[in-house]
């Protein structure tokens, strides 16, 4: 595709209509609420984001930046941090394709939002000359804002034309919520990865809904996690279409716990030697973790611990209920769900898996221990 640079002007507009039109498109979707179903949603329960992102006002601040003077990089960042000094904004990119030259990195309370999937951010040679605030080469990343969305655009790593095999490249991620607060990632399209797709890493309060992840790359480079939970707590990952390259969605200590996340209403395929969803234990526990209404296909396991390092953190207080697990990889060999103690783990506690649909897979299997309880399971 010709580049926009090519063609004319980047219109960046801090817009008070434009956040009401984002806000009226988000209240007409399909919205979850925890407590009752929304029209037109098939689960027997529906879910809604409680992180709301960025909500600026602003409407005052218009800039133009001419990209055949500043570049496509310069362009966007520079109208992310007139936004954030201002207080926050909305900066919006029309359709068209956007080569970057480095990590665009979010402030304090700015939106940085397209107008669908023809609004491509896309790798340029550049992003590979050096790493994204917190490591590895991020396209998109918060960096400790609070406070930010990320929406309606699609995000290209470029990694089939890329090589990405750097040592870092597993510590940064294409679109990823870091050491932040309030962060939502809606209707982001992820293509060509050569890391994880989207991230949340020591990070609080967020949300990634309606988003689309596809690793074509997966030939090319191992560990391509579709959705990704480090070190992070009180989220919410709901109605994504995920197919990866390795575990589709995670829950993942390393220095910190996981908790009080909820995973509904997604279509994951994972890779055939990986997960569907993996509660990935490391030193600190996963816990108060629901799993509910989620499509897990293709993988070698449906839902599943790993153990990581030292391995001494516990799982409790994890609900599995509602998914449809079907066609793994590996057929009936396939562990539908295996929630056990693969190494020198804590404990796994009040782990409650009820009314699972189970076809063209294996067994479901939990550790023995208080509070743990498998009923209900169906097939085909």
């Amino acid at each position: 595709m010709k580049k926009l640079a090519r063609r004319g002007r980047l219109i960046v507009a801090i817009l008070f209509t434009v956040l009401l039109t984002v806000l009226a498109a988000a209240a007409t979707a399909a919205i979850k609420s925890a407590d009752g179903v929304t029209a037109g949603n098939t689960s027997s329960r529906s879910f809604r984001c409680s992180a709301h992102g960025a909500s600026a006002t602003n409407h005052a601040a218009v800039a133009q930046f001419d990209l055949n003077d500043y570049g496509d990089t310069s362009a966007i960042q520079n109208a992310i941090d007139v936004a954030g000094q201002q207080g926050g904004g909305i900066v919006a990119l029309p359709a068209g394709t956007f080569v970057i030259d480095s990590s665009l990195v979010l402030r304090n309370n700015v939106e940085l939002t397209g107008v669908g999937p023809a609004t491509v951010i896309k790798a340029g040679p550049g992003l590979l000359s050096a790493q994204g605030p917190g490591g590895g080469y991020p396209l998109i990343t918060t960096a400790g804002a609070s406070n930010t969305t990320v929406a309606d655009l699609t995000a290209d790593q470029s990694g089939d034309t890329l090589d990405g095999n750097l040592p870092a490249r597993l510590a940064g991620y294409v679109v990823e919520g870091r050491d932040s607060r309030n962060v939502l990632v809606d209707h982001v399209y992820v293509r060509n990865p050569f890391t994880y797709s989207i991230a949340m890493v020591e990070t609080s309060d967020f949300c990634i809904e309606d988003c689309n992840t596809q690793a074509a790359t997966s030939a090319k480079y191992n560990q391509l996690d579709g959705i990704h939970i480090l070190d992070s707590s009180s989220g919410q990952v709901i109605d994504n279409v995920v197919q990866s390259g390795d575990d589709g969605l995670v829950a993942h200590t390393i220095w910190a716990p996981v908790h009080n996340i909820i995973y509904a209403d997604n279509k994951v395929y994972g890779g055939r030697a990986a997960g569907g969803l993996q509660l990935a234990v490391g030193d600190f526990p996963i816990y108060n973790i629901q799993i509910v209404d989620n499509s897990f296909y293709g993988s070698l396991y449906g839902v599943h611990t790993g153990y990581y390092g030292t391995s001494s953190g516990s799982v409790y207080d994890i609900s599995i209920f509602e998914n449809y697990i079907h066609d793994l990889s590996q057929g009936q060999r396939s562990p539908a769900i295996e929630i056990n103690g693969l190494g020198p783990s804590g404990s796994i506690d009040d782990v409650t898996v009820n009314n699972n649909r189970i076809c063209r897979a294996g067994a479901v299997v939990v550790q023995k221990g208080p509070g743990n309880t498998v009923a209900g399971t169906t097939g085909c």
